[in-house]
């Protein structure tokens, strides 16, 4: 499933003109994309601090607080896109960033 043409679908508010698109190679890049995502909101909210810092729960808080996200992976099986919900993005997010933190686990 890992390189799998995902589609991630958003819309950051109630207004319907906030809806929007991410385009990725793979699920793990589009997780790496919705991470950067929130991290350039952190910034963006948080100008002075250089290093900033946030935990699975502060990330699934900024998805959960989204009008909308949802996904769409391209299985090549049916030729053709799967979608898949926030909970399903949130749990691809979570083992995409405990599989970065491995090597540093040790």
């Amino acid at each position: 499933m890992a390189n799998k043409h995902t589609i991630i679908l958003m819309q950051t508010s109630q207004n319907r003109s906030s809806r929007t698109f991410m385009d990725f190679g793979s699920i793990s890049q589009a997780m790496d994309g919705i991470c950067r995502l929130y991290e350039r909101k952190l910034k963006d909210l948080n100008p002075s601090i250089q290093n900033i810092t946030y935990d699975i729960a502060d990330l699934y808080n900024f998805i959960d607080g989204l009008a909308d996200m949802s996904a769409l992976v391209f299985d090549h099986t049916i030729q053709g896109y799967l979608p898949y919900d926030r909970e399903w993005i949130k749990h691809r997010t979570f083992n995409h960033l405990k599989k970065l933190a491995m090597p540093f686990a040790r």
